[in-house]
């Protein structure tokens, strides 16, 4: 895991934003436990339960803000699985859930309107982490803290995702790997990039590993191309117009996801070439193109620990606590979740957590399947 960056004494902005939080709630309640001590609980009179968060009513309200659906993690596993470790660290706890729809003037909206409804906590993974300055100050007006979820960004009081760095190493590692199964030498052809989106924090990281594994081994990057908005068709069109440019064509292809892989595969394969290709988040199309041997690896990323992670943090700071975190990044409290490479030979070792194998074997030829032990 990467070194992360430590707490220094004059760059303590994220700490100290997050005391001010936690002291200004800490007064909040001890304020309110005068008024019910000296007026009694008019809210119900007899019922002295008054919840666990900030609200009027005692309850927690946490507004959980997703980027986008095209990448169907969002939908099928961050979302379910955060609601379900929020309902766990608090049952009284309601999460508020809104997807931008990769419209960053749609989330900012978005956001907004949760500071304004006055939501305890905000939990966001922004679609342009550079654009979220202005709302965050609004939600420090407000007292609301903030977690960054699976993207960085400056300001947040907690942040959790995978060693994004680290994934971009182990991306540029399976593309070698690939070529070495060929019995290609890394070092004999061009090898191109497809990068994700450019607004990405995390995609400027995978980059910036799969750049430094690469270049290590002697690779030639001839050519590389910044995906918007992480869209397949932006990724195939550019690869079709390198393929039809008439120069060497490449011995690999780096895809910064599974989507922007089958992007790839797409124009490759249009092509007649058959270039080695990596991908990223072991969705089930590119786990399908790995069993056909269209794609080399993908980078498989459990994405319950990271929802539980961040429910836990959010629960935390809504009852005005300091989040446990193992490290810090960028001087903010953090919790990094390991990655693994998954290729043809070890698809079976990551079916069962939130990959079922019948997803997986679905619309292909059974025998692909049984040759790779998928049950």
């Amino acid at each position: 895991m990467r070194t992360s960056h430590p707490r220094g004494s004059s760059s303590a902005t994220g700490p100290n934003r997050l005391h001010r939080r936690l002291t200004v709630a800490g007064a909040a309640v001890a304020i309110s436990a005068l008024a019910l001590t000296g007026c009694g609980n008019q809210k119900g009179q007899g019922n002295d339960e008054t919840g666990s968060g900030s609200g009027s009513d005692g309850d927690v309200t946490i507004a959980l803000l997703l980027p986008e659906s095209k990448t169907t993690r969002y939908e099928s596993l961050d979302k379910p699985n955060f609601e379900k470790y929020v309902a766990e660290a608090n049952p009284d706890a309601k999460v508020e859930y809104r997807n931008a729809n990769q419209d960053a003037s749609q989330q900012q909206q978005q956001f907004e309107a949760a500071v304004t409804e006055g939501v305890d906590v905000i939990v966001l993974d922004p679609v342009d982490a550079s654009a979220v300055a202005s709302s965050l100050a609004k939600a420090e007006a407000k007292q609301i803290p903030v977690v960054s979820y699976d993207r960085f960004f400056e300001g947040a009081d907690y942040y959790t995702s995978f060693d994004n760095k680290k994934i971009g190493n182990l991306q540029g590692q399976a593309l070698l790997d690939g070529l070495k199964a060929k019995g290609v030498d890394p070092k004999s052809g061009p090898v191109w990039m497809v990068n994700g989106d450019p607004k990405d924090p995390n995609a400027a990281d995978f980059k910036a590993g799969a750049e430094e594994t690469l270049r290590s081994a002697g690779v030639d990057i001839a050519a590389d191309h910044d995906t918007l908005d992480w869209n397949p068709d932006d990724a195939r069109q550019w690869v079709e117009g390198q393929l039809q440019g008439g120069g060497q064509k490449p011995i690999a292809i780096y895809a910064a996801n599974d989507g922007t892989a089958g992007g790839v595969l797409a124009a490759t394969t249009k092509a007649k070439q058959d270039p080695v290709v990596t991908g990223q988040d072991a969705e089930v199309d590119g786990l399908q193109n790995i069993l056909k041997g269209e794609q080399y690896a993908t980078i498989y990323k459990s994405i319950p620990p990271q929802a539980e992670f961040a429910a836990k943090a959010a629960t935390a700071l809504a009852g005005g606590e300091e989040p446990k975190a193992a490290t810090t990044y960028k001087d903010t409290p953090t919790d990094f979740v390991e990655a693994k490479v998954v290729t043809k030979d070890t698809i079976k070792d990551i079916v069962g957590d939130q990959i079922k194998a019948s997803d997986i074997c679905k619309g292909i030829e059974k025998k692909l399947c049984q040759d790779a032990g998928i049950e």
